[in-house]
């Protein structure tokens, strides 16, 4: 049994319950908090500290590469594709503008696209034209010969440069949402897992344990590849994202941010050292899954893609590997919206919850 003083501070009543402390939930906190000062609001995370995707991703501030956003356009159509373009470039922004850079490593030294056909660019021109109204850049993407030399990938047909997009450090911005969070009073729960959601006339019950719960009066998911427990008719698969990190390098030539094959594959330097990530395409079906684990045949796959593409004719030693999870679907439009009179979600951010999840969140301050 609890006592007096636990059910009366840690697990009185809130205004708002959000179970899931990542980017979403951070984000979803700050906007709600902003828009209704006067409201509690409490995040429950089952981990001790933010994980899922938040803090085991590759550090891209993600605008988007070329192909990638011709095959949505071509999955989703334009207005899908440019609303969803919208909100990272502007969620990018927003991070831009509420922290320091150097708080949070946050570089924008560019995107890069390696491409070995010229079959993209001849869509350059009219992708540039759609992007204009959003980045207010003529030239969006625009091809750079000249860096495959100076970046060291001799074995690449095209560059295609992209000044939108940067890099920033995963776990510092996990750490100044923290501090944000508590500047504006929000709560948490760390290392506790909701069993189960009993909605009622008058509130919500959350249940952490037979003998344990917290009720408030509207609950928001952001929880993103976990949700199936939650959000059982929804479109949710988990997605793993396989990273590798290479000691450091002398000389090393790579800086920036770079993606291949529609981003399946994305890589990027890490001070003088290259971190390296994805491939899930290689292995769809496996990587379909919520263990962190990493696999044999895709790090192995990682390494060689590593040696012939990004690094040829350099000596390298991997010091670290790791996996994410992410939250995909048939197209990659969030699904943020309500769920019954007092449940709200915020889910499934395809890979970008870094740039989507500063705009998810007002979306959501804005529905409840």
């Amino acid at each position: 049994m609890n006592s007096i003083w636990e059910i009366e501070t840690f697990y009185r009543k809130r205004d708002i319950i959000i179970i899931g402390a990542g980017f979403s939930g951070f984000w979803t906190a700050i906007s709600i908090k902003e828009k209704y000062p006067e409201k509690s609001v409490l995040i429950i995370e089952r981990n001790t500290i933010p994980l899922g995707a938040s803090t085991r991703n590759a550090g891209f501030a993600c605008f988007g590469s070329l192909t990638e956003v011709i095959a949505d356009s071509q999955k989703m159509g334009w207005g899908k594709t440019l609303e969803l373009v919208k909100m990272r470039f502007e969620g990018l922004q927003k991070i831009k503008s509420y922290f320091n850079t150097h708080e949070i490593d946050f570089e924008l030294n560019g995107g890069y696209e390696i491409l070995n056909n010229d079959e993209p660019l001849k869509h350059l021109d009219a992708v540039n034209e759609k992007l204009k109204t959003i980045t207010d850049l003529d030239k969006t993407y625009f091809l750079n010969q000249a860096k495959i030399k100076e970046f060291g990938l001799g074995k690449s047909e095209f560059l295609v440069e992209n000044p939108c997009e940067g890099s920033l450090h995963s776990g510092k911005l996990v750490q100044k949402l923290l501090e944000k969070c508590s500047e504006l009073k929000v709560e948490f729960l760390f290392g506790t897992e909701v069993n189960n959601i009993n909605e009622k006339t008058d509130g919500v019950e959350v249940c952490l344990s037979e003998s344990l719960s917290v009720k408030a009066e509207q609950i928001i998911y952001c929880t993103n590849a976990f949700s199936s427990k939650f959000l059982e008719k929804e479109e949710i698969i988990p997605a793993r994202g396989q990273i590798l990190l290479t000691e450091p390098i002398k000389d090393l030539k790579l800086k920036g941010t770079f993606h291949y094959d529609e981003g399946f594959y994305y890589f990027r330097n890490l001070g003088n050292r290259v971190l390296f990530g994805g491939g899930r395409n290689q292995d769809f079906k496996n990587e379909e899954t919520t263990d962190f684990e990493t696999t044999a045949f895709l790090q192995n796959h990682l390494e060689n893609f590593l040696k012939e593409v990004i690094l040829p004719d350099q000596k390298f030693k991997i010091e670290l590997r790791w996996s994410g999870i992410m939250a995909m679907g048939s197209e990659k439009t969030p699904i943020v919206k309500q769920l019954s009179e007092r449940q709200f979600c915020a889910v499934r951010l395809s890979g970008m919850g870094v740039a989507l999840a500063p705009k998810i969140g007002e979306m959501v301050a804005e529905l409840i």
